[in-house]
Order: structure tokens, then C-alpha cells, then sequence
């Protein structure tokens, strides 16, 4: 499907050798939780905004300059042309131009520029888009991303490289997530092919691949994960191609990769679609629950035929990321035999369907349990991973999404044990819960309305 791109502007400022960085509130919906460069999408107003005289600011498209001019504004309290007037910013220069890939659901024609400086601005940071932000050599920020200490879209990534390599003229060559040199980074990006693969590593050694399945709308594509640190088994996780032909670029990819082995988290097909079809196809073995084994046993008979099946359970170490054990975590609840990954320093955690980057976690019976699902949840938030990985979407920055979707499931129980006391029926409580909601995910909204209340049965909450 074809998505509108947006234009959007950033500003990399430098000076003394080094550049300002923020990190972007976890609230937010694009790349939540991420080290990122001030700026921002340029809107509607920005194409009549006022022309600037200054020949620093006169060079560049107008729109643009207008967009990163108020993005300073609203973001620092940075007033960029007088800054221009006063000599504090000395050179502003387009060092690259980056496209967000198709399989993303919110794209970006981003524009990156250099604002070199005389002295260090006082900013105002606002707090509703960053947590916080300081000044450090571009080697110290990519330092950072390599002991996995924090996480950054590829084209922040890129430009860090190309920062570290030459900071008087930085030379981006790799800005799109695709594993394809761009060539000029400063021409118009082209847009993808609609059968390319997408790759990303936002996080030192935690490869994510976008692969189209046959998952639950308004989702896509399912995340396959690859990890493992040379010499470790490499593994992939959850992959699922939704047909043939995705399942030819997915095994390309995977191979490029070095995958030795395969991990299915959970038994709804939109994890292990093919899956078999990989591991028999290459002898790759194959890891999961014992409960996932049985309830994709039962859904497909055959689908374990003369596969090297291993079974792993809460606390199993299934390879090594950046020198640290990765371990198995039981977290029942959406699926009562799902399992999560993390390393044992808590850099990440691949959460599977715990919660989604793009819709909503359905619990459904009888696999789903609501009360299972509230207990592992909790549990997460307690553990505290530093970035979290769902199976739909990209990674988020600390545990605030999870955090924020126990707030609203437990704000949705409350509605749902007060319309309950009050004698409604369930396609009552979905007309007073769910407004608006397409008719494709009514059943869905039926099934979670059912568990809350089998969980709030199982608490003795429920007038029967």
C-alpha cells in the first residue's frame, strides 16, 4: 500500500568538535525513546513563509529553511535567522537526505543540515518532545550506539559515521535503512521497489526485518528479529513471509544475515508462517515453547516433521548479543505459550505481542488470558528493560508504551465491570466502548471485551 510522504527538516548543530543531541520523549509517536537531531515535519505554513535575506539562509529552499526556523523555534527556543544576523551560526549545510521505507507506517523525505556555531547557544529544551539532551563528540554518541546504550534511526546512525569519519565535511553515504548504498545523498531518494525487503539496526547487533504476513489489520508486517554475535548461533525470530514470493526475499535476506537457527515465539501463524518450510529447507534448527509446539501441532499436523525441534523455557540462554547471554522469559497472557528474549544487562526486550507499535493486542480464549496477561505485563514494567521490541512497529524507548497500555486496559476494565453492574450486555458494552470502530475489527473488540470479563469473573468482581 502506498503511504503519503511527509517533508521534514533537521538540524545537526556542532561546535568545538561537537554536536547537540536530544532524546526524544517516549511519548511520542514517531521513533519514541530515540537519540535523535532537533527538527521536525515541515507543514502547510512553512511554503508561504516568509523569504530570508541572509545569504546562509537565502541558499537554501525557503520551505525548508522556514520549517527548520520553527521547529527551532518551538523545539529550543532557538531563533535561527537572528542567531544567522549575530554570527552565532556561521554555515548551515545540507550533509544528507534520507527516505523512510515503505514498510514503515508513517514516512519521511528527512532533509539533514549542519549549523556550525561560534559559541553554544542556551537552549530551551522542550520537555514535551525530550527527556533529555547534551553536547558530545561524535565519536563518544556512536561509541554509545556500539555498547547498545542507545537506540537511533539508520539515517541518525549514518550521519554520526560520517560525523566521526570528518566533522569539517561529513559525507553520508548510506541514509536509507535498506542495506544498499544510496549513491549521491544529496539527490531526490527514490522510492523502493514495492518487493524489497526492509532492514533495519537501530540497535547495535538487533537486526529487525519488516516481512509482510498475513497478520491482523490495521498491522502489515510482522518483525523478524535477527541475533546472535559471531561465533554465537544466529537466529532468526518469528519468521512469517504471508506467501512464496515473500518467503524467496525473506530467505535471501536471512541467509546475507548468516541465520543458523529459528525461534518461533508464539503459535499464531502470523509468527511462523513458513517457518517450517526455512528450517527443512536449510536443516536450520528450530526453538519454542512446549506449549507452542503443541498448539501449532494441533493447528497443522506435520509442521515439526524432521525438523531439529529444541524446546526452551524461562531462563534459557539461546545465543549471545554483544558478549552478554540472551535469555528466554515466559510471558503468558495474549498467548499462554509465548516467550520474549532478552540480554541478560536488560539493553532490550523482544516482547512479541505483548503490545503492538500499529493496533491492538488481542486476548482471546483459548489460548488468551487476561489475568495471565495484567501479571506479565507488570512483571515487564518491573524488569524494566532499557528499549522494547514488539512484534508490530519499531523498537520504543523505555517502558512507557507498556506503562501507558496498562493504564487503558485497566481504565477499559473499569468501564467494562460498570456497564456489567449495570445490566449491560457485551454487544452493548462494544457499542458504548468501541466508537467507530471498523467493522473488520468488531470481533476482535468482542473477543477482548470477553476476557476482561472472564478476568474480572476470576476476581470475584462480577454481579452474577
Amino acid at each position: 500500500m502506498s503511504l503519503p510522504i511527509a517533508d521534514a527538516v533537521t538540524a545537526i548543530f556542532a561546535e568545538g568538535g561537537e554536536i547537540f543531541m536530544t532524546r526524544r520523549h517516549p511519548a511520542m509517536l514517531a521513533f519514541p525513546g530515540y537519540q535523535a537531531f532537533p527538527g521536525g515535519k515541515v507543514d502547510k505554513e512553512d511554503a508561504a513563509g516568509a523569504a530570508f535575506e541572509h545569504p546562509l539562509l537565502a541558499t537554501h529552499d525557503r520551505r525548508l529553511m522556514h520549517a527548520l526556523s520553527r521547529e527551532l523555534r518551538e523545539e529550543l527556543a532557538f531563533d535561527l535567522p537572528a542567531a544567522v544576523d549575530s554570527g552565532l551560526v556561521i554555515g548551515i549545510e545540507l550533509c544528507a537526505r534520507a527516505l523512510t521505507p515503505t514498510a514503515f507506517p508513517r514516512r519521511f523525505d528527512t532533509w539533514f543540515f549542519v549549523l556550525r556555531l561560534t559559541r553554544r547557544p542556551a537552549f530551551v529544551v522542550d520537555e514535551r518532545e525530550a527527556i533529555d539532551w547534551s553536547w558530545a563528540a561524535p565519536a563518544q554518541w556512536l561509541a554509545a550506539w556500539q555498547r547498545g546504550e542507545i537506540i537511533a534511526a539508520p539515517p541518525t546512525k549514518a550521519c554520526l559515521d560520517a560525523l566521526t569519519l570528518d566533522m569539517s565535511k561529513p559525507v553520508v553515504r548510506r541514509m536509507t535503512p535498506i542495506d544498499d548504498p544510496l549513491g549521491d545523498p544529496l539527490k531526490d531518494p527514490t522510492s523502493e521497489a514495492d518487493d524489497a525487503l526492509t532492514v533495519i539496526q537501530s540497535i547495535n547487533g538487533l537486526r529487525q526485518v519488516f516481512v509482510r504476513s498475513n497478520t491482523l489489520p490495521p498491522a502489515e508486517h510482522t518483525n523478524c528479529f535477527v541475533i546472535g554475535d559471531e561465533g554465537a548461533p544466529r537466529i532468526a525470530v518469528d519468521p512469517s513471509p504471508r506467501d512464496a514470493a515473500e518467503l524467496a526475499r525473506l530467505e535471501e535476506t536471512l541467509l546475507g544475515l548468516g541465520v543458523n537457527q529459528l525461534l518461533i515465539t508464539h503459535h499464531h501463524v502470523d509468527h511462523n508462517q513458513f517457518a517450517d518450510t526455512l528450517a527443512r529447507k536449510f536443516g536450520w534448527p528450530m526453538l519454542t515453547s512446549a506449549t507452542t509446539r503443541m498448539r501449532i501441532a494441533k493447528r497443522s499436523p506435520g509442521f515439526f516433521d524432521g525438523l531439529d525441534l529444541r524446546l526452551v523455557a524461562e531462563g534459557d540462554e539461546i545465543t549471545r548479543w554483544l558478549g552478554e547471554p540472551v535469555q528466554v522469559l515466559e510471558v503468558p497472557g495474549h498467548d499462554d505459550g509465548q516467550i520474549a528474549l532478552m540480554p541478560q544487562g536488560r539493553a532490550w526486550c523482544i516482547v512479541g505481542d505483548l503490545i503492538q507499535g500499529v493496533g491492538t493486542v488481542v486476548i482471546s480464549k483459548p489460548e488468551g488470558d487476561m489475568r495471565r496477561y495484567f501479571e506479565t505485563m507488570d512483571r515487564m514494567i518491573a524488569l524494566a528493560p532499557r528499549f522494547i521490541f514488539p512484534s508490530h512497529g519499531v523498537g520504543m524507548g523505555t517502558t512507557f508504551r507498556l506503562e501507558e497500555t496498562m493504564r487503558h486496559r485497566r481504565m477499559r476494565e473499569a468501564e467494562i465491570l460498570a456497564l456489567q453492574r449495570a445490566g449491560q450486555s457485551m454487544q452493548d458494552m462494544l457499542a458504548a466502548i468501541y466508537k467507530d470502530l471498523d467493522p473488520r475489527l468488531i470481533p476482535l473488540a468482542l473477543r477482548n471485551i470477553e476476557s476482561h470479563l472472564d478476568k474480572l469473573r476470576a476476581d470475584g468482581m462480577l454481579i452474577l
